[in-house]
């Protein structure tokens, strides 16, 4: 299963970011895309599989001339893409932009688009995020001011730098034999399960906080922690890194003000949805892969 919303062909081009003559000509380049994000929402076109709209420099120029804020995401091939906020702008007045297409939350098409597609709007949406959070700096309070092709704000009153931020958080299948233990919270739809999951805390290794999380929701103590792979989240800034683990005990205490239930399934139950699941995590999350590789013996 691949990685949704990390698309490796994206080139970054992180050394060129301060080149102002290339960004200008790039900006000015007719094949030049643009990604407009509004109020964190994404331009899609609703079809069988949904499509971004991705904007060629023409007709886009009055949308980037009018965005509050500009980001270059990088280069696909020799095309640079750039993210633009429009979150200024008034509903009644997205008419022209939007002609067939609407804006939606990513989470609701994400799952079932091209994966790069999902992986441009979804690197627009959680940069474009942080932007909206960081007009002021958090040392003196005054206004930030955008730097760097937006990959940098500078505070103009006592010069602190302040880079885009990602929260990295823990997801772990937690399994004992033959079964897993999954949770649900009160306001999933019915009959869904998943892994259990946690923000990483400052001061503690990857391992302690797949410990620390698990005992904190689950009350089981865990041995063999071990890293299967990472996930960007941008709903609204995570970076998901997912582990397997070995519960010590079958014996477990749920925490009740985090999860609704707590249980452990079988392989045959989760590949049949018996003992109660219905549901497993949404195909674009690195929950279903580790549930999905652990019921194929992974």
């Amino acid at each position: 299963m691949h990685n949704h919303y990390a698309d490796v062909t994206l080139d970054r081009v992180a050394h060129l970011r301060a080149d102002e003559a290339w960004l200008r000509t790039r900006l000015q380049a007719p094949e030049t895309i643009f990604v407009p994000v509004w109020r964190s929402k994404n331009l899609v076109v609703r079809r069988e599989t949904p499509r971004g709209v991705m904007m060629r420099e023409g007709e886009a120029r009055d949308l980037v001339d009018a965005a509050r804020t500009t980001v270059l995401l990088g280069l696909r091939g020799e095309t640079a893409h750039f993210a633009v906020d429009i979150s200024h702008v008034e509903e009644k007045d997205l008419d022209s932009l939007r002609g067939a297409a609407e804006f939606v939350d990513l989470r609701s098409v994400g799952a079932v688009m091209d994966r790069g597609e999902a992986s441009i709007l979804a690197y627009a949406k959680g940069i474009m995020h942080w932007h909206a959070r960081h007009g002021f700096c958090g040392a003196c309070g005054m206004p930030t001011r955008i730097r760097e092709a937006g990959h940098l704000r500078e505070c103009g009153n006592c010069g602190a730098l302040h880079f885009p931020r990602t929260d990295p958080a823990v997801i772990m299948l937690v399994a004992r034999g033959d079964r897993v233990l999954l949770g649900r919270k009160a306001e999933w739809m019915d009959g869904m399960y998943s892994t259990l999951a946690g923000f990483v805390e400052p001061g503690e290794s990857l391992e302690h906080a797949v410990a620390r999380e698990v005992m904190e929701e689950a009350g089981v103590a865990v041995s063999n922690v071990r890293y299967h792979s990472s996930q960007p989240w941008p709903f609204p800034a995570s970076l998901m890194l997912g582990f397997y683990a070995d519960a010590r005990t079958d014996a477990f205490t749920r925490n009740e003000e985090e999860l609704e239930d707590l249980r452990w399934f079988t392989r045959q139950e989760l590949a049949e949805g018996g003992a109660g699941i219905s549901r497993r995590p949404r195909s674009d999350s690195i929950a279903r892969r580790l549930i999905d590789e652990w019921i194929r013996g992974g």
